[in-house]
């Protein structure tokens, strides 16, 4: 029999109204878990246990809170197969890529257990004789954590450590689709020494807790990751209410391959960058902008890379894409191909796959003769699903990287110094690859794209402390010495 959870309020469990079941996309037989539905009345007994935190929580030490993310990381390094394999089963992503996001947010903990203890204030010199000025970072307060399935403990451990670790409390509500991962890492967290109400699960619906974690009173910042559609809504919601936002949103991302790039690694690039975790990732190459020498060459020998590209069960070792996450995105992933078929594209691939089990499986798609402006190549499919659009030269290439509306993350395949160069300082990205895959970032630098991409300031690394506290600039006349 499959588990059941709950939301966790205050360091204890609260159980929703109706039970909702997770299922595994590789076996749809497989139940992996049960969890009851939070309600708004959840979602406001929430947010008052962190609020009610607050005071305890951001007035500890440094050290205490480093100790309690310090903890939490070890914890979760150590059960990284056992998380893995729980999270592959979960989402989808094959065990390596599983592991792999658990070990990133073991990581990502640990950075910031030791990011809190480096001095983040300045004392400065006043333009004013005998005045000291000094300028330090406070916690903002209660902070609404709002995270997406397709990274569903990288994404809540990059949003919730650095919340932590500069003294704010937390309302953290994850997708409907992956509670599991969810609630391993609060558990992990709550058990490593956080107070009751620091840290507070909600297991619920978007369209029914999601008005009271961004319009509360008590909230004073919501950090969410997701679809434009809805980053846009929740903007529309506490922003006029003074609450801090911030958003990382879609990604249209471009691989630029040029003529003089080493054919192997563009490849590599490509399939891994576009392929990879199912194509589920908001950093995924999933339109490539050949020119026109190398074109038929990169399309060939991709096609032959993806000829030996295997689709299974995300827990059977050696394959090398699991299923997609649920029916719908499935069907998103095939609308995309219909449309690009209609607009005159050439679709290679794509095909349901049957297996041995009943899963959301689908093959690799190649899309084949599109120009800039066709669909396929402006709106985000978030799925196995990469076009090649073909250009006369690198000034086009250029052009075309930079018209997407959603620059998240841009990439150049190109043995030439210069062009690389030229490339990093004119992409509108807001992170650029040099002969690597558009996807794959590092955890203490910043993260973060342009347009329609994010808003408000950047996540991860030492960009962190911006969106998670507030500055404060204190002018002090000493007194003079008492007796």
């Amino acid at each position: 029999m499959s588990r059941t959870i709950t939301s966790v309020v205050g360091g204890s469990p609260v159980t929703g109204g109706s039970t909702h079941t997770d299922v595994n996309p590789s076996d749809l037989a497989d139940v992996v878990l049960e969890h009851g539905e939070a309600d708004v009345a959840v979602a406001q007994q929430a947010v008052a246990a962190a609020a009610q935190a607050f005071p305890t929580w951001s007035r500890t030490t440094p050290w205490q809170r480093s100790e309690v993310l310090d903890k939490a990381g070890s914890e979760v390094l150590a059960r990284a197969d056992e998380l893995g394999d729980l999270l592959a089963r979960e989402e989808g992503k094959t065990l390596p890529e599983a592991r792999g996001e658990v070990v990133r947010a073991g990581q990502i903990l640990k950075y910031f257990a030791g990011a809190v203890l480096q001095p983040h204030g300045h004392q400065l010199d006043s333009v004013r004789p005998g005045v000291d000025v000094s300028v330090t970072r406070e916690p903002i307060g209660v902070v609404s954590v709002i995270t997406p399935w397709n990274f569903p403990i990288a994404i809540p451990a990059w949003k919730i450590a650095p919340a932590l670790a500069f003294g704010n409390t937390v309302v953290f509500k994850p997708a409907e689709l992956v509670p599991g991962s969810a609630w391993e890492l609060v558990d992990i967290l709550n058990r490593s020494g956080l107070p009751e109400g620091a840290l507070n699960l909600v297991l619920g619906r978007g369209s029914s807790v999601g008005p009271t974690l961004t319009t509360d009173a008590a909230v004073n910042a919501v950090t969410f990751t997701g679809s434009v559609a809805t980053g846009r809504l929740i903007l529309d919601a506490p922003a006029p209410l003074g609450r801090k936002v911030q958003l990382e949103l879609g990604g249209k991302n471009p691989l630029v391959i040029v003529d003089d790039a080493d054919l192997a690694l563009a490849v590599e690039c490509l399939v891994q960058g576009g392929f990879g975790s199912t194509g589920q990732r908001c950093t995924a190459s999933s339109f490539a902008v050949a020119t026109d020498s190398i074109h038929d060459r990169l399309v060939e020998a991709v096609q032959e890379r993806l000829g030996r590209w295997s689709v299974g069960d995300a827990r059977t070792p050696g394959i090398d894409m699991g299923p997609v996450v649920d029916p719908s995105q499935l069907r998103q992933n095939q609308h995309y191909l219909d449309v690009a078929r209609r607009e005159g594209g050439e679709v290679l691939g794509g095909e349901l796959v049957e297996l041995d089990t009943e899963g959301h499986y689908m093959s690799p798609a190649l899309v084949l003769g599109t120009s800039a402006g066709d669909t396929i190549n402006r709106e985000e499919v978030f799925g196995p699903v990469v076009s090649v659009v073909r250009v006369a030269d690198y000034a086009e290439a250029l052009a075309v990287a930079n018209s997407s509306a959603m620059n998240l993350s841009a990439g150049i395949c190109t043995t030439d110094l210069a062009t690389a160069a030229h490339f990093r300082r004119n992409s509108r990205a807001g992170m650029v690859m040099v002969n690597l895959p558009t996807a794959g970032v590092d955890f203490h630098v910043p993260f973060g794209g342009r347009g329609d991409s994010s808003y408000g300031p950047r996540e991860q690394g030492f960009a962190a402390i911006d969106f998670f506290t507030t500055s404060k600039t204190a002018y002090t006349l000493p007194g003079s010495p008492r007796n």
